[in-house]
């Protein structure tokens, strides 16, 4: 694999840069700085979508003609390592990332027309109904119910972990439209208006404190047939396919990016023996597998990023990558958590930008915070990141996945 940039990459890459400079303002970069999750601030990730949308970068993977970019595989990454680098917060992936890909694959033409416009706006803002209280991992269980009535599906039943339902007004929900055959038969993939009669919402509160996930509760919400995606009964086709996405993309840099702070962190705070924590051979040798670690995910990276850009589908790497990333990314917070040492076990919100309401917390008046801010983020990063090898099908259903496929077991 060729690693060196061409001419025309170093110039993107300038371009990137240039625009990056220009457009990210010291309120955005501090939104990416002091982000507790993978979804920082909900008001400053907007702000950044439309920034990028009025230079037509919001959406770069799409097709064109749906408001896509014509870039290569390099640009692409470029695009995403020189955003991390530059602190550029998270935009939502719901929509953007996740469901405009499946409308693209599945939808009429009149749900693209009406979607893909709006998603790119944030006019129209997803989040995702697939997980029950009895269907998390074995999604195939899931039991809420859409009966078919004329001209709509009426749902009743619940989703829960629904990342910014709160903030949302649309939501895609997989549904159970028929109890016969395989379970993974007779789910329809719904997309559904969140201020429909009908639709109660409730916060969770996490370890972190902080109310991002929520439970959903449909009580005969009436759904016109028209806003299913794919075939009815045939849901579980367009799920595999968004999972798909879900679960792949570029992680790989904003890795780097985790691990780079952390040396320049480690080289500021003291150790035990007061000299520069960086230097403890033990801490720098965690800190080395980790950067090593993020280096090899790249390369990964690459090779499936490469397969899918000649119209390959990622199948099972995209299991893989979850895997690495998410674990990777856990032992990440894990030492940064280390770092900060004793100042990073007090329990500060307010020193940060969280992605949502922190529950039962009053902030000092003063807003005195212990440390530096980056020792207020790493506690709340840490427990928040407890949740990455369960999102978007837990690790094990993963490995499970690649035992089959790619291992025929």
């Amino acid at each position: 694999m060729e690693y060196d940039w061409s001419a025309e990459d170093l110039a993107f890459r300038d371009e990137v840069r240039e625009f990056l400079a220009a457009k990210l303002t010291p309120e955005l970069r501090r939104a990416g700085r002091l982000a507790t999750s993978v979804y920082p601030d909900h008001e400053a990730s907007m702000a950044w979508q439309q920034i990028l949308h009025e230079r037509g970068w919001a959406a770069p993977a799409w097709p064109v003609e749906h408001g896509g970019c014509d870039w290569s595989l390099t640009q692409h990454y470029i695009f995403q390592r020189e955003s991390a680098l530059a602190g550029a917060p998270a935009l939502s992936p719901m929509g953007i990332k996740m469901v405009a890909p499946a409308i693209v694959a599945f939808g009429t033409e009149e749900q693209k027309a009406f979607y893909l416009p709006r998603i790119l706006t944030g006019e129209v803002f997803f989040c995702q109904g697939y997980s029950e209280p009895e269907a998390g991992s074995d999604l195939a269980a899931l039991a809420m119910a859409a009966v078919d009535d004329g001209e709509d599906f009426v749902c009743t039943g619940s989703k829960i972990w629904t990342t910014h339902a709160t903030e949302a007004n649309w939501i895609f929900c997989l549904v159970r439209t028929s109890r016969t055959g395989k379970k993974q038969q007779g789910i329809t993939f719904l997309l559904i208006d969140m201020t429909a009669p009908g639709i109660e919402i409730r916060p969770l509160v996490m370890t972190s404190g902080e109310q991002v996930q929520n439970q959903v509760f449909f009580d005969n919400v009436r759904v016109p047939k028209t806003n299913v995606l794919g075939r009815i009964d045939d849901g579980w086709t367009v799920a595999k396919y968004l999972l798909v996405h879900e679960r792949g993309g570029v992680a790989a840099p904003w890795l780097q990016v985790m691990a780079q702070d952390i040396a320049t962190a480690a080289a500021q705070q003291p150790g035990l023996d007061g000299r520069p924590l960086i230097d403890d051979r033990a801490f720098a040798a965690k800190l080395a597998d980790l950067r090593i670690r993020t280096e090899v995910l790249e390369v990964l990276e690459f090779r499936t990023i490469s397969a899918m850009a000649q119209g390959n589908n990622a199948g099972p790497a995209s299991s893989m990558l979850k895997i690495l990333a998410t674990e990777l990314s856990q032992k990440l917070t894990e030492l940064a958590l280390e770092a900060a040492g004793p100042r990073g076990r007090v329990y500060q919100p307010h020193a940060t930008l969280p992605g949502g309401p922190i529950a039962q917390f009053t902030p000092p008046d003063d807003g005195y915070r212990s440390g530096a801010e980056w020792q207020a983020v790493a506690p709340l990063r840490y427990f928040n990141d407890r949740a990455g090898s369960i999102y978007a099908g837990s690790n094990e259903i993963q490995r499970n996945i690649l035992a089959k496929a790619a291992l025929g077991l």
